[in-house]
């Protein structure tokens, strides 16, 4: 019998699961419907300015926190404050948690604190303080080390205009403004940008030098509100709508915003400003834009930056300003029950001061739309009450068979978007009063935003902070069409400058007589919000 040698195992083989390439991949555990996840922030943080300011405090970390508590930040996002205070990081956590506490719209849950908490961070300093901005420079590599942001910061300038430069500048010398490679870093400005034209134009140089204009992030809050996106939706995702947003239909358009409160503790800001600096060049000509734009190719920044820009190029001043201008100053009176100074009596305020605290101009837009048709823009402070609406105003009907029976309280149709309070849209239109005889009258139909969706609407600032971590620059005025809209206002500013006082309202009114005559003399009046 023969030994035989036993056989050698065969060599090991490694056996390769085939994989498939990332493009083919899927992720079995995401739902298709689930629509959040694709804005959700990747790794990031944000650096702000101000911090010790109301914005921040009453606005910018109660966003911030809703949008962990909604799942809509990565676990190691960071927040990093920079103000002149002598506070350590557990006492800016401290800040945070009260304002959140106060002012957050969704509950406060502590596990979402704690991981939130983990990433604050406090660099105290001026703006011109070398050594800060190293600190926030080491504070910020600290946190790519131990968040895993990676490099991916936005800056936030809550801070008064004049210190823009000075921060941007500082951001370049110590090297934040330039990200690592595959990484971002983002500017974020609040307005106003600029006094006007000219001083738009030298801020933009000065931010452009650090900042590429896609880098730059101008806030307009009233962008981020539901029903101001709603606009863009009512009229290009309906048929009922767009064939009569136009001059064959359309009589004349108002966008109204009213504050029911005066100039508060803000005198050292406004002073000098006024309502149509404040609001008329930002919010009310961009809600305009919106509202008169053609339907843009796409829903992004660049399109719609294009269909805004032709109406804000395409904006005619009238050529009698004094007759389709009004300026007003609030005088005292009775508002909410309690007696109020007017504001020439407000601390802090120059007795001979010629600052608008009410602003009504019309403007026209020479396009084949809107050719002919006014658009009549007011702002104002201690008007009836806080509203913010557009009325598409329409022509009435060409012919009524019902003028021999009881119509005295027939207007016009009109389509009235409200931009706060109260989010929604009513439709006014005129119908038959039950009863054996033929009386019309107004009534709305009205879709309000609280009844018809379980979800409540999120805060502007939540939307627009997320949407500068996402990189999505569809809510944000661009450079150009901050210009464009100080050469709409600036010839007006000019002419109020050269002729008069404001005229004075009483508090708790809807602005001066004046502003009424101007929609008079076209046989049109105000719309009572």
């Amino acid at each position: 019998m023969t030994n035989q040698a036993p056989e050698a195992p065969a060599a090991r083989q490694d056996v390769r699961v085939p994989v498939a390439p990332a493009a083919d991949w899927v992720n079995p555990l995401r739902d298709t419907r689930d629509r959040r996840l694709p804005r959700i922030a990747g790794p990031s943080g944000l650096v702000i300015f101000g911090v010790t300011g109301d914005l921040s405090r009453k606005k910018l970390m109660p966003a911030v926190y809703d949008l962990a508590n909604r799942g809509l930040l990565p676990p190691g996002f960071s927040l990093v404050g920079f103000a002149r205070r002598d506070w350590e990081d557990q006492d800016f956590a401290q800040v945070v948690h009260d304002a959140v506490r106060e002012h957050s719209r969704t509950p406060f849950r502590e596990e979402v604190w704690q991981q939130l908490a983990e990433g604050m961070r406090f660099i105290p300093g001026d703006f011109d303080d070398d050594t800060a901005f190293k600190q926030l420079k080491d504070a910020v590599d600290e946190l790519d080390a131990s968040r895993g942001t990676g490099g991916n910061f936005a800056f936030y300038l809550s801070v008064p205009p004049k210190f823009f430069p000075k921060v941007v500048q500082q951001l370049k010398k110590h090297g934040l403004a330039s990200p690592p490679e595959g990484s971002w870093r983002r500017a974020v400005i609040e307005k106003p940008f600029g006094r006007d034209l000219a001083s738009a134009r030298e801020l933009n140089a000065i931010v452009h030098e650090v900042f590429e204009p896609d880098q730059v992030f101008r806030i307009d809050h009233y962008l981020g509100k539901e029903t101001v996106q709603n606009i863009l939706a009512l009229r290009f995702a309906n048929q009922m709508y767009e064939p009569i947003w136009n001059r064959s239909y359309v009589d004349h358009v108002q966008i109204t915003m009213a504050e029911d409160i005066g100039i508060g503790g803000r005198a050292g800001y406004y002073d000098g400003i006024g309502a149509a600096r404040d609001v008329i060049q930002n919010h009310l000509l961009q809600l305009m834009a919106l509202t008169a734009m053609e339907e843009p190719i796409a829903f992004d920044a660049e399109a719609l930056l294009t269909e805004k820009l032709k109406v804000l190029k395409s904006v005619r001043l009238p050529q009698d300003l004094g007759r389709s201008t009004v300026l007003g100053q609030y005088a005292g009176g009775w508002q909410g029950g309690e007696k109020v100074v007017g504001y020439l009596e407000e601390d802090g305020i120059d007795p001979q001061s010629k600052t608008d605290t009410f602003a009504a101009i019309k403007l026209g837009i020479d396009n084949r739309r809107w050719a002919g048709i006014p658009f009549y823009l007011r702002a104002g402070k201690r008007l009836g009450r806080r509203v913010t609406e557009i009325a598409v105003v329409f022509k009435r009907a060409p012919h009524s068979p019902f003028d021999s029976t009881a119509t005295e309280e027939l207007g016009q149709n009109a389509i009235v978007i409200r931009v706060q309070p109260d989010e929604g849209m009513t439709v006014r239109f005129g119908s038959k009063v039950p009863g054996t005889s033929m009386e019309i009258r107004d009534v709305s139909m009205d879709f309000a935003y609280g009844e018809s969706f379980t979800e409540s609407s999120p805060e502007a600032y939540e939307r627009l902070i997320l949407d500068v971590l996402l990189g999505d620059a569809n809510l944000f005025p661009r450079h150009q069409e901050v210009e464009e809209s100080w050469k709409i206002l600036d010839p007006i500013e000019e002419y109020w400058a050269a002729h008069g006082r404001p005229a004075q309202y009483a508090s708790g009114s809807w602005g001066p007589r004046e502003a009424d005559e101007m929609l008079a003399r076209d046989g049109r009046s105000w719309r009572r919000p």
